[in-house]
């Protein structure tokens, strides 16, 4: 009897996927719910269990597009599981070893070829072979190569089907490095680094982000604006707290929590930088608003930029915000975040500060009005509030909001803006609501 292996759905918007990896080789026995494969879509990468026992046998190779629904696989439950398994395969691996070690030891050694002789410079190069054949290259490319004593083999060719051509022969010769080892002056030669060029298919979550980042910049009036916050007092906070703050909640105090905080505070005052342009029943634009503050943060995966969203953060305490932003930043260091948790989002975080950026316009995050951009903090000499006509050295970062103007006035979103400027500055202004 044989199972199929059938792409699950995902999501209501997902409707195929890339299979990025087999787990289990063709042929090999898998165990009812073991990883078979990888499916990467344009927004997450799931693992598909196996449906049964047996033996698999795919029918869909890694890199095919695979529609929801779709076979790319069976399993025969009637194979018989191997005795010892893989382990059995394993152990017998080291008894091997040794034998084809010793009969390499008693084998005579070879006696070293003799050597080549030089080639000569002004003797036309052989056309070399490569996997029985020649090496395609364009007439003049060929008496270039033969006039410089060059090994067609050795030269990358990037015309069509990999003809090497006249302008690589020359690329290899001005590299100054032939065949032979010698520059073209035969003096000894500095191995020059590697013009090869590489290609990497496109991840399906990296062609969705780039879509979705053209359409935002495509559709909407985007704007940015900019302010500098003091985080002194946040950085004396949780210079007092983060060892209490740490033993009674299990997570440290760190930025996001603060900032958080005070864009809910912002979301609250100015309800359209919460909302979206969206279409009624009869396909208008209208202007949606929400209740509820679902903030969504930015985090930079192995696979790409992943957008995963904190809940009503409107109802979160400062150790709620933390565990949930670390519970997330996990997932998809680890590709584990689901669908349930990437969707959504009225409003997003971006910390560029963390790689080092001192300023940015960050870019919407469809179909959000606004996004904010927190940066890089650096000691700069600013007016001391609390003794006015003096300059003192002050840690400072760069905020950035960009909008869509088609929905968020110019006024209100530098209001927004002051708003977690003040809240920042002033951390009780989060504990009293003002």
């Amino acid at each position: 009897m044989a199972t199929k292996i059938v792409i699950p759905e995902v999501g209501e918007s997902i409707t195929s996927g890339v299979i990025a990896a087999w787990s289990v080789a063709d042929g090999e026995y898998v165990e009812r719910d073991q990883t078979v494969l990888e499916l990467e879509t344009d927004k997450i990468t799931m693992e598909v269990p196996a449906p049964a026992a047996g033996v698999i046998k795919h029918s869909a190779a890694e890199g095919d597009e695979v529609d929801v629904g779709a076979v790319v696989g069976e399993i025969d439950e009637s194979a018989e599981k191997p005795a010892g398994g893989a382990q059995a395969a394993a152990a017998s691996a080291p008894a091997e070893a040794p034998a084809a070690q010793t009969a390499q030891e008693s084998a005579p050694a070879a006696p070293p070829p003799a050597a080549a002789p030089a080639a000569v410079a002004s003797a036309p190069a052989p056309a070399p072979t490569a996997a029985g054949g020649p090496v395609h290259a364009t007439p003049v490319a060929e008496k270039m190569a033969g006039e410089h004593g060059i090994d067609l083999g050795s030269v990358v060719g990037t015309g069509a089907g990999g003809r090497v051509r006249e302008k690589d022969v020359l690329a290899f010769i001005q590299s100054g490095v032939h065949s032979n080892g010698a520059t073209s002056n035969g003096s000894a030669s500095h191995v020059a680094g590697s013009r090869s060029v590489h290609q990497e298919k496109m991840s399906r979550l990296r062609q969705s982000v780039a879509n979705r980042l053209v359409d935002a910049q495509r559709t909407a009036a985007m704007l940015t604006t900019f302010n500098e916050v003091d985080m002194s007092a946040v950085m004396d906070l949780r210079k007092r707290y983060k060892e209490d703050f740490e033993k009674k909640h299990g997570v440290g105090l760190g930025f996001m929590s603060f900032f958080v905080s005070a864009a809910v505070q912002g979301l609250k005052s100015f309800p359209l930088v919460n909302g979206f342009i969206a279409d009624d029943d009869s396909g208008k634009p209208v202007i949606q608003t929400h209740d509820y503050c679902d903030v969504a943060i930015a985090v930079a995966s192995p696979k790409g930029l992943v957008v995963p969203v904190l809940r009503n953060a409107e109802d979160m305490s400062f150790a709620e915000i933390e565990n949930g932003v670390k519970a997330l930043a996990t997932k998809a260091r680890d590709g584990k975040l689901t669908i349930e948790e990437m969707t959504g989002g009225t409003f997003t975080i971006t910390n560029g500060g963390i790689f080092g950026s001192l300023m940015s316009t960050p870019i919407l995050n469809p179909p959000q009005s606004a996004i904010l951009g927190m940066h890089t903090i650096k000691k700069r000499p600013v007016e001391d509030p609390n003794n006015p006509g003096n300059i003192v050295l002050r840690p400072m970062m760069y905020l950035a909001v960009s909008y869509d103007h088609r929905i968020i006035d110019g006024a209100e979103a530098v209001q927004f803006l002051v708003t977690i400027k003040n809240c920042i500055e002033n951390p009780e202004r989060m504990l009293m609501d003002v």
